[in-house]
């Protein structure tokens, strides 16, 4: 993660005004792709990759919002927000103000610093982490709190409302609620999650392909489209059916061919990763590593042929993985059509590993890639005057 000292000084040097300091991770998601929508299981982590929000109060009141990452600072006007994206980065603390607004909260003038290590476009969700970091630092300024679900939600409306990037609830869920050392299996129709925890011998290994994908692009709406329609397929004749949540493979067997091919494979991807993710989520529990690796296997099988949401070089990391020595589970992960894969690694194994996969998958695709060993963190929280100083 970022210096928090020199992020302060940073704010300070530009604002000339001390700064409340917020953190917010980024997520890796070990298995549940695409069933958030539909109102399923997913099972991501907080992962020690996050945004910093530093925030001070104006009394010119405008907005000023930089970022050290993009080298940008913009300027708004409190009383007057954009009512519409821009199709610009600070669309995403935009979003969120707005959303906050509309709960009827009045804001005021306000300077903010964001600065993030979660790498652009990995899958790994430097998006939502941007979210849930402004969202806690504006609450915090103006003084009102929400629970983290409901703040996860918050920022989520942003990305689908103000954004127009159709995303589910996992990304903003995870950053907010978090917890070190653990998964978090989140049923994204009620909310509830449980904790499972991440053995101290696995390290989660994220190695990013360098091929960047976007949720607000054309291929991620298109697949959410034809799960929808597969979904519709059902409930012509189950219609308590609203979600594919609650549909089975039993339904795909005898309504299949009502769908379009593409429909009746998107469903089936996310009918069967529902099962996958909830299997994943008891063995993590248990202890068993090896029905979590075969369940990740599955997953990305069924990600890269019935959901058709990898790419050649995802593909790649993915098989060379495989006869690695420390290898417990792998497969893509975020929202597809490139970023990173995701490798459960024995710790003892995890920097011999890196080290391997990154030469055998740049000696087969020509790409370099980025190999990060990372831990499971807590969630998005303010960063107290102790740790700043402890961090100098």
């Amino acid at each position: 993660m970022q210096d928090a000292a020199a992020f302060r000084s940073m704010h300070v040097a530009r604002f000339e005004a001390e700064p409340a300091i917020y953190v917010a991770p980024g997520r890796v998601n070990l298995i549940g792709e695409h069933t958030d929508y539909a109102e399923g299981f997913v099972l991501p982590a907080a992962i020690n990759f996050a945004t910093l929000a530093g925030i001070s109060p104006r009394v010119d009141g405008k907005i000023a919002i930089f970022s050290e990452n993009y080298g940008q600072v913009r300027y708004f006007d409190a009383a007057e927000l954009p009512e519409k994206a821009g199709q610009h980065w600070t669309d995403y603390p935009l979003g969120v103000i707005s959303i906050l607004a509309g709960e009827g909260n009045r804001i005021p003038g306000f300077s903010l610093s964001l600065w993030g290590d979660v790498p652009l476009g990995s899958g790994l969700s430097s998006s939502a982490s941007v979210e849930v970091a402004t969202a806690l630092a504006v609450i915090g300024l103006i003084g009102v709190a929400y629970p983290g679900p409901v703040l996860a939600r918050l920022c989520q409306r942003a990305e689908n409302e103000f954004v127009g990037a159709s995303s589910g609830i996992m990304d903003q869920f995870i950053s907010a609620n978090g917890a070190k050392d653990h998964a978090l299996l989140l049923d994204c129709r009620d909310l509830s999650f449980m904790l499972a925890p991440i053995p101290e011998h696995v390290a989660l290994v994220i190695a990013n392909t360098m091929v960047r994908h976007a949720v607000t692009g054309g291929e991620y709406t298109s697949r959410r489209a034809e799960v929808e329609a597969a979904c519709a397929v059902i409930a012509r004749h189950r219609p308590e059916v609203k979600f594919l949540r609650d549909a089975t493979v039993q339904d795909l067997e005898r309504w299949g061919h009502e769908m379009t091919p593409n429909s009746l494979k998107r469903a089936r991807h996310v009918i069967t990763e529902n099962t996958r993710t909830v299997a994943a989520g008891e063995a993590l529990v248990l202890g068993d590593l090896n029905q979590l690796g075969r369940l990740m296997a599955e997953a990305h099988w069924s990600y890269s042929r019935d959901f058709e949401a990898s790419c050649v070089e995802a593909d790649a990391m993915v098989e060379l993985a495989q006869d690695l020595p420390g290898l417990i589970g792998a497969r893509l992960t975020g929202g597809g059509f490139g970023g990173c894969t995701i490798n459960l690694v024995e710790a003892s194994e995890a920097a011999a590993f890196q080290e391997a996969l990154a030469g055998l998958y740049a000696g087969q695709t020509g790409i370099v890639p980025q190999i990060h060993i990372c831990t499971a963190s807590g969630g998005a929280h303010r960063l107290e005057k102790e740790v700043l100083s402890a961090s100098r």
